[in-house]
């Protein structure tokens, strides 16, 4: 979170606005090489912020700096050394992975020998060398992510943003999209945009919450579980509890067991005498803030 080791992307006092919806509000963040996560609900702002990073969209209000340039008034140095994975990445059915990254590495300025070479490496990395002449349409949607993924590493980034990126991927493809973020990370500014809490807990090193346009936390990931200390219980209820448990306080999980279902809350006492407390985990956290709390927990 230190403005350290060169690179620097930064949003000042951000909103964005469709007609009278607020999609962002005041949005301000500094980022310096590492993983940010942002992690929000649908609708919660986080693709209206992607599409803005990725100079798509011009903010209604603020302003971007990468490495101190105004990125609203001059888009092309951000853009020269930008990769984009966005929401929902559509390609040519009838060409093959090998002749989209092509026409995608033209795209960027990339030709020849480069060019070829770099997307050799990229089909290894993401596991479609094997598939690599046959027409995308035939694709499964997680290999057309990995396609994705492929084509916003072409110009080897400086600034890697995607959104959503493990919807659709199988537990193996996510665990391999996970590892494969963690090895990119290195001298580079990542930031995963997704709503998969376990997505964020495995890869980042730092998180960013958003809920209704709005900033709710950035920190660490100990930082943000220190603040939920003592205030995560689990307790054993009777099946036909558990909808007035729910009623009370914010459940975080459940699991069915033989003598009832072992219920997992949030709450700053404790919420029954049998509760014990438990190490919080960042789907605490994240429900914490952006879950409709109880009225009694409220």
């Amino acid at each position: 979170m230190n403005a350290g080791n060169g690179l620097i992307l930064e949003t000042r006092d951000l909103s964005k606005a469709y007609k009278d919806v607020r999609a962002l509000q005041d949005f301000s963040l500094m980022l310096s090489p590492g993983i940010l996560g942002l992690l929000g609900p649908n609708g919660a702002g986080k693709s209206t912020l992607m599409r803005m990073l990725a100079t798509i969209t011009k903010p209604t209000e603020g302003t971007i700096f990468w490495n101190g340039d105004d990125v609203v008034k001059d888009p092309e140095p951000l853009r020269s050394v930008l990769g984009y994975l966005p929401q929902d990445f559509g390609v040519y059915p009838n060409l093959s992975a090998q002749e989209f990254l092509e026409y995608m590495a033209a795209i960027k300025g990339l030709r020849g020998e480069k060019a070829r070479g770099r997307i050799s490496d990229l089909l290894d990395l993401v596991n479609l060398r094997e598939a690599a002449r046959r027409p995308l349409g035939g694709y499964s949607g997680g290999m057309r992510q990995r396609v994705g993924i492929a084509q916003a590493l072409l110009n080897d980034p400086q600034l890697l943003i995607v959104d959503e990126p493990t919807v659709g991927l199988d537990p193996e493809e996510r665990v391999r999209f996970r590892n494969l973020l963690s090895d990119l990370s290195g001298e580079r500014i990542v930031i995963l945009s997704t709503h998969i809490v376990s997505d964020v807990e495995a890869t980042a090193t730092d998180i960013a919450i958003i809920h209704k346009g709005h900033l709710k936390a950035r920190a660490y990931p100990e930082v943000l579980l220190k603040q939920l200390e003592g205030c995560v219980w689990e307790w054993t209820v009777p099946s036909d509890e558990l909808p007035r448990v729910k009623q009370q306080v914010l459940v975080s999980g459940t699991i069915r067991r033989m003598d009832g279902v072992e219920v997992r809350a949030v709450a700053g006492a404790r919420p029954a005498p049998e509760a014990r407390p438990v190490t919080p985990n960042l789907e605490d956290v994240y429900l914490s803030m952006v879950a409709q709390r109880p009225e009694a927990a409220a």
